[in-house]
Parts: C-alpha cells; sequence; structure tokens
C-alpha cells in the first residue's frame, strides 16, 4: 500500500446502540504515520471510534478500511459480504489498543501479560516473545518489575505494561482511548511521557482519545474535533486551539478551559 491511500478510512460510517445514533455516516481518514487526537464532549462517538476499529464494536452502515483492506467485510466476487471471524483477527493484528482501564490479566506477572497474545496470537517461541517483551518494558521504563503482578504496580506503571503489551504485536497502529482518565493526577505525566516518546521515535500511525489538550497540542499533527457522531472541524493542533472557525468547537474549548483552570 502506497503512503497516498490512508491507512484508516470510515466511509459514511453509521453506528447505532438501539434507537441511538452514535457515529452518523462518518468520513473520517488518518494517514500513515499520522498522530491523530480526537476531543469533544462525552458520548460524541470518539471511544467508538476506536472499539470499531478494534472490532469490538460492530457497524450498522458505510464501510471501513484498514491499510487498504476493509475491515467489518471481506471482498468476494467483486461484492462486499460480512467479514468472518477469521478475516477480523487477521485485521486486528494490525492494531494495538491501550484502554482507559488497564485490562492487565491481574493472575499473570507483568512479563507473561506482555508476551501472552505474541505466543498465542502471532505464534512466536517462548524465548523470542520474550527477548521482544523485554524490548518493550525497557522502552516502558518498567524491566525491574518484569516478575510483579498488576496488583503491586501504581497504575501510571499498569498503565505503562498495557503500551507495552500493544506494543509487543508489532502493530502498524496505535490505539489510545483515554489512557490517563483513570490515573491519579500525578501519575499521568509518566503515561504522557511514554506516549510522547512513541510519537516522536516511532513511525507508527497514532490515533488518540483524550481530555489532556495540553498534550494533544504537543504531540498530534492533527486535531479532530467530535460532536453527536460527527467531526464538527478538523484541522493543525495550532489552528484548532488558536483560531477554530466553528462555533461548537469554540464552545467546547471555551467550557473545557473553565472546567479546567486552576483556581
Amino acid at each position: 500500500m502506497t503512503n497516498s491511500h490512508p491507512i484508516i478510512d470510515f466511509q459514511n460510517v453509521t453506528k447505532k446502540f438501539g434507537d441511538h445514533t452514535v457515529l452518523d455516516e462518518l468520513n473520517f481518514t488518518v494517514n500513515k504515520g499520522e498522530k491523530v487526537t480526537i476531543i469533544g464532549p462525552s458520548g460524541s462517538g470518539k471511544s467508538t471510534v476506536l472499539r470499531i476499529l478494534m472490532t469490538l464494536e460492530d457497524i450498522q452502515g458505510g464501510v471501513i478500511y484498514v491499510d487498504g483492506e476493509p475491515l467489518w467485510h471481506e471482498q468476494k466476487n467483486d461484492q462486499l459480504i460480512s467479514a468472518s471471524e477469521d478475516h477480523l483477527r487477521h485485521m486486528r493484528k494490525k492494531m494495538g489498543m491501550v484502554f482507559q482501564q488497564f485490562n492487565l490479566f491481574p493472575h499473570m506477572s507483568v512479563l507473561r501479560n506482555v508476551t501472552e497474545a505474541p505466543v498465542h496470537v502471532l505464534g512466536l517461541d517462548k524465548k523470542k516473545a520474550k527477548q521482544r517483551a523485554m524490548e518493550y518494558l525497557d522502552l516502558v521504563g518498567l524491566t525491574e518489575h518484569a516478575n510483579k503482578f498488576p496488583s503491586q504496580l501504581s497504575g501510571g506503571q499498569q498503565q505503562r505494561v498495557g503500551i507495552a503489551r500493544a506494543l509487543a504485536m508489532r502493530p502498524n497502529i496505535m490505539l489510545f482511548d483515554e489512557p490517563t482518565s483513570a490515573l491519579d493526577p500525578e501519575l499521568v505525566g509518566e503515561v504522557l511521557q511514554v506516549i510522547e516518546q512513541l510519537c516522536s521515535k516511532h513511525d507508527l500511525t497514532i490515533l488518540l482519545v483524550t481530555h489532556e489538550m495540553q498534550f494533544a497540542r504537543q504531540i498530534s499533527d492533527r486535531i479532530c474535533f467530535f460532536d453527536k457522531g460527527k467531526i464538527v472541524e478538523d484541522g493543525s493542533p495550532e489552528q484548532i486551539f488558536s483560531a477554530p472557525t466553528q462555533e461548537r468547537t469554540k464552545e467546547f474549548l471555551s467550557n473545557f478551559m473553565q472546567q479546567h483552570s486552576t483556581p
């Protein structure tokens, strides 16, 4: 696939929960290597975009392409048909996701949390998986905690294990769903630092949903403001934060700054 094609491409995607439309014929693209942050009010569909990409939620309309291949469909005799479980499994390998809640296996050591999927999903032998896991634990600054259990770590450390675990699958795309929202304020910085390092040193495509506006401004190539399942505004961090053109964006950022300004 050439760089001229988006690596993520939502075409008229609709997602409903019952009668409630969460994504309304959404058109949204991310190019290879791009760092894109989605911001917006609660319930605007931000996290749903990531959950659909990870195949944790399906769609009711439209088509999504990841790395040039349809995600929720397969091509058969020039027709797009619903994807089989095999196809979904193949597509999932392209992406790694870091969740709000760390979702680590509590009964497994840190090392085993990171090696489990490479061994069972990618078929890596245990020795190679361990080498790879230690490389990524080193990247997130946790090699000395490899034999501990999640309950012995702080929330920030657990989230860094979550990042190492996602990276160990060697995905092309990393998805971060509000990775600091479950953390105590003093632990947020250590996780953001790891993500910032990934953005600056690795040629990954990154799609981030966050409320950390200053951080989004710092690391993103593009910011997309979502509201009611649609993209209201899409531009550079400078444009979105300093000179938003849409009233709804201005209102959201103004309310956000008021709520988060220190007294």
